[in-house]
């Protein structure tokens, strides 16, 4: 990893720390006031000025549970330069994990390590319903990323390319 992307990831789990605590609201984008789990990862990457101004919104609510399109994951790989495997590669800071729930994928986080480190994944920040807020918490803290018979199924995406210089 080089110094500037060091620098990168590290801006970009600045910025979703930023968030923690900010109230869920849907479709919402405004720190201390409220954002959703899409709205937290263009925000994060926007206002850390590594990818241009976008605005998914308007989406419906509950779209995930009717729909087979991947409105969310079109999101993520607008941020993304390159899905992870994750059969031989590990998360790192400032990569965005998804989590398939209803019949897409539609719930992301920022991958920031441990708190008050960079390190030690699978810790994530991401703004959860449930918990009214945007969290700090180990990957498996919350039923989200739980269904019956296993873990739900995820994938994991990264801004930096693979052995970027």
């Amino acid at each position: 990893m080089t110094a500037r992307e060091a620098e990168q990831r590290a801006n970009a789990v600045r910025e979703a720390r930023r968030w923690i605590g900010t109230p869920y609201h849907e479709q919402a984008d405004v720190l201390g006031v409220g954002v959703d789990c899409g709205m937290s990862l263009v925000r994060v990457f926007v206002d850390t000025g590594l990818v241009p101004a976008f605005d998914p919104r308007p989406y419906p609510r509950d779209w995930m549970m009717h729909r087979d399109d991947e409105r969310y994951l079109d999101v993520v790989r607008a941020l993304a330069a390159r899905e992870l495997d994750l059969a031989v590669e590990t998360p790192a800071a400032g990569d965005v994990v998804v989590w398939k729930h209803g019949r897409t994928f539609s719930h992301g986080a920022i991958v920031t390590g441990a708190p008050g480190t960079l390190s030690g994944w699978p810790w994530i920040v991401h703004a959860y319903a449930d918990a009214g807020r945007v969290e700090e918490i180990p990957v498996t803290g919350t039923p989200l990323m739980r269904i019956a018979g296993g873990p739900r199924p995820m994938r994991a995406f990264s801004y930096w390319p693979k052995g970027a210089i």
